[in-house]
């Protein structure tokens, strides 16, 4: 057992690490932080894997209301409101033309949510911050966090995959082999645990491995985005200075994200079909990323006055789910499981909550000694019926003759349908009747 720092850390003395846990946790986002915190709190062994030194920068700053419950559940909301993180009140839409609907405002009172205001308002978070916030959480309540630690393979019991190359459901997580430290200092170590929870993101550490991820073929987009000063942000009335807009590009070949971060500083991304925005037409994702600006009133009269502050950032084809979600001795959450178009900023908020329901899974698990996938992988359906939901409210977003205005001119009867997506509160059967009414020309492929 050694204890080191290495110049590329993040400072922290990386702490000593057993021979064996309770729980190891792959990951040190949002879904890896919530679980190893939940599941030290229960006072269950834990060890928190992250390869990255805490505070890495990440793209998906803007929360959604019901990462409240998620917070709340960690004990973070009281540090929530002392970081400075930009309130947000609503979500905006504005179509090609540059028109802007009213705001959907989160005000769950007037909704009347037995609650009240309790949860109305969230932050747009600088993800480095947050992050951190997250980790040092875990540490707090008992985890042990290494920063320096780059899994290589899951130990199994038992071989993870048949001779036709199907699950095998007999086979048992458990533990982990990995490499810590970096440069001359690394070692390998194996690590063994009874439960291995995989929070690895879109790196999707164990669905990969064992051929279990699928992509979605309705939404193979591609996202292109930085972050600018000084962009319009609506100072004439604070309660939306927050405020997350959803902007169509021309011909809504596109939409843009808009969301106001602290400093002055505004994410703005761009997403398109694969093909439109990198095919052999295009150049350079920067040009690409300046010319869809350029054709869009919505988003270009914001940004007349702006500064690009950061590089231009891509990524492809990141919608994708995967068709196992547990196993013997393991589990799937966050990015891990799935992950869904950023269009309604729904990943942090199913990070944080898929993080805490597998984490109270496996505490159940541990107490009665049954770590099976019936038993760790026991709230997925209930979660895949709500990742559903969101998916439904993309698909009618990305026909071309849907609008949220327009849906709810003639269906005035289910805006508080549309507002609950908006706001994450995706787990309740009313919302089938909604989508009976939605475009859903791009039905659903999932397993859910």
């Amino acid at each position: 057992m050694i204890q080191t720092t290495t110049p590329e850390s993040d400072g922290r003395v990386q702490p000593e690490v057993a021979e064996r846990y309770d729980a190891v946790v792959i990951g040190g986002g949002p879904a890896g932080c919530s679980a190893a915190a939940v599941l030290a709190e229960a006072g269950k062994k834990t060890l928190l894997l992250e390869r990255q030194p805490a505070g890495r920068f990440h793209v998906g700053e803007s929360l959604i209301p019901e990462t409240y419950w998620s917070l709340k559940r960690l004990g973070l909301l009281d540090r929530m409101n002392e970081t400075g993180f930009v309130k947000k009140y609503s979500v905006q839409f504005v179509n090609e033309m540059g028109k802007e609907s009213a705001p959907f405002y989160f005000d769950l009172d007037a909704m009347g949510r037995p609650n009240g205001k309790e949860g109305a308002q969230t932050w747009q978070v600088e993800r480095g911050q947050f992050d951190r916030m997250l980790m040092e959480r875990a540490e707090e309540l008992g985890a042990t966090v290494r920063t320096d630690a780059h899994v290589l393979d899951v130990l199994w019991d038992g071989e993870p995959l048949t001779a036709d190359g199907q699950v095998n459901v007999d086979a048992r997580a458990a533990g982990v082999k990995v490499k810590f430290g970096r440069g001359e200092a690394a070692y390998t170590r194996e690590i063994q645990s009874d439960v291995l929870i995989d929070a690895s993101g879109q790196t999707a550490f164990i669905g990969r491995r064992l051929g279990t991820m699928q992509p979605d073929p309705n939404l193979k987009k591609g996202t292109i985005w930085s972050y600018w000063e000084n962009a319009d942000r609506q100072p004439d009335n604070p309660r939306d200075d927050g405020c997350t807009l959803v902007i169509h590009g021309q011909g809504k070949k596109t939409w843009f994200w808009y969301i106001p971060l602290g400093d002055g500083i505004t994410s703005v991304g761009c997403t398109g079909e694969m093909p439109y925005l990198f095919g052999p037409h295009r150049s350079t994702p920067t040009e690409t990323y300046e010319s869809e600006i350029a054709t869009a009133p919505g988003i270009a009269r914001r940004l007349k006055n702006a500064t690009r502050v950061r590089d231009v950032f891509s990524t492809k084809d990141f919608t994708y789910y995967s068709s196992v979600g547990a196993g013997n001795g393991w589990a799937l959450v966050g990015d891990a499981f799935g992950f869904i178009d950023p269009v309604y900023s729904s990943g942090v908020f199913l990070a944080l909550d898929s993080g805490v329901r597998g984490a109270e899974a496996a505490v159940k698990a541990l107490n009665v000694g049954d770590t099976s996938a019936a038993t760790l992988g026991a709230w997925q359906p209930e979660y895949k019926k709500g990742v559903e939901n969101f998916r439904k409210l993309v698909y009618a977003f990305y026909d071309e003759g849907f609008s949220i205005g327009g849906f709810l001119r003639d269906f005035p009867q289910y805006k508080m349908g549309v507002v609950d997506v908006l706001i994450g509160n995706v787990f309740q059967p009313e919302l089938d009747e909604m989508f009976q009414h939605m475009p859903q020309s791009r039905r659903a492929t999932t397993a859910a």
